[in-house]
């Protein structure tokens, strides 16, 4: 009988949001695939659990999510973690959760705190709908590519970026959105937890003189609808182009008054002129 793979969301920075339910899963489980074991030996230590350790990341996650999948099909228990946050958020858990559906082994969440969905309670920026867009890629065309595909997102964004990347990351957001408000979250529930709102021009000039420190969310205003303006000579033009495809004075007023938002009668009274 194949065993099963416990999602265990781990603190984003104040290790007593750790849930007694993580930790009580965290001591039962055969293994534990981590994104960083030097991390979570630490979460471990404050916890009083000694338990075995695979390293599961990014350039490993290939090879080493196949012997971890090997090991739940032969009747182990396995716990993923990341150094902070719920495991596949932006995150190669994602591939080894995969696996294990299509492997037919049970995948169970023990939820924890997210940095993204914190952050974006804590800016005060609307959330009514938004969107997580991630960390941008180093590589400068899919940068770019990924900037322009979100350029006119009406709803709110969200991104993470790391320090050493931060000034280069709003210059090219400025290039890309204009300037919008912008509401810069860092450190999320440590000593330091900052929320700055702001805007892409006056964030870049404060970070010139003020070195980026810690993890960053960028929580960023959506795109403004576009609205059109009409005059009563657009208005009139509407209306005599209706007319010409056959609609009578009358109805083509009411449609251009339709469309423009100016009055009907005016409309139709300059078409008399």
């Amino acid at each position: 009988m194949a065993g099963k793979l416990y999602i265990v969301g781990t603190p984003i920075g104040n290790l007593e949001d750790f849930s007694p339910r993580g930790k009580r899963i965290l001591g039962e489980v055969d293994f534990i695939a981590a994104e960083d074991t030097r991390v979570t030996v630490k979460l471990l230590n404050h916890l009083g659990i000694s338990k075995p350790m695979v390293a599961y990341f990014e350039h490993n996650k290939k090879e080493r999510g196949n012997t971890v999948i090997e090991r739940m099909l032969a009747g182990e228990t396995c716990a993923i973690v990341t150094d902070a946050g719920m495991p596949a958020i932006s995150d190669p858990g994602e591939d080894l959760i995969r696996e294990c559906h299509e492997h037919g082994i049970a995948v169970e969440s023990v939820p924890g705190p997210t940095a993204f969905a914190t952050a974006m309670a804590l800016s005060g920026m609307p959330s009514g709908r938004f969107c997580f867009e991630g960390f941008l890629s180093v590589n400068k065309p899919s940068r770019k590519q990924h900037l322009e595909e979100v350029k006119n997102e009406r709803r709110t964004m969200i991104f993470y970026e790391a320090p050493h990347k931060l000034i280069k990351t709003l210059a090219d957001m400025y290039e890309a959105f204009g300037d919008r408000n912008i509401a810069i979250v860092r450190e999320i529930t440590k000593i330091h937890e900052t929320v700055m709102r702001t805007t892409f021009s006056e964030a870049i000039e404060f970070y010139k003189s003020n070195e980026p420190r810690g993890e960053y969310v960028l929580i960023i205003e959506g795109a403004k609808e576009e609205t059109v303006t009409y005059t009563l000579e657009d208005a009139v033009n509407l209306a005599k182009k209706l007319m010409e495809n056959g609609l009578p004075a009358s109805a083509a007023a009411k449609e251009a008054a339709a469309t423009t938002g100016i009055k009907k009668s005016d409309i139709y009274k300059q078409m008399l002129s």
